[in-house]
């Protein structure tokens, strides 16, 4: 099993999650995390660290987000891992809870 960073992490891009990865399997977009499922031990770490929220076990991915899934095994292939904390989006706090966020993630 792997777990999946969803909607809530678009513009907010905290790395808490990253710190505590044992394996180095998040990768990072411009305003976005992604973790790689083939590197996933599923350690369950990430998901309390996240601050907002949106990192879940494949099977329990939020109803409407289950496209996250393949957006993160697909955007692990061609994003730089991340093995260190960085700071956040400046406006992250800002982001957290705001609907329909997917239009405005950020590929290259």
């Amino acid at each position: 099993m792997t777990h999946v960073v969803t909607e809530n992490c678009i513009n907010c891009k905290h790395t808490d999650c990253v710190e505590v990865c044992p394996v180095d399997c998040f990768h990072e977009g411009p305003n976005f995390l992604v973790i790689d499922p083939e590197s996933c031990i599923d350690c369950t770490l990430c998901v309390d660290e996240c601050p907002v929220g949106a990192i879940f076990p494949e099977d329990d991915v939020p109803s409407g987000q289950e496209h996250f899934l393949a957006l993160n095994a697909e955007l692990a292939q061609v994003w730089p891992v991340l093995a260190y904390k960085k700071p956040s989006l400046p406006d992250a706090d800002a982001w957290d809870g705001v609907p329909d966020k997917l239009p405005l993630l950020k590929r290259e």
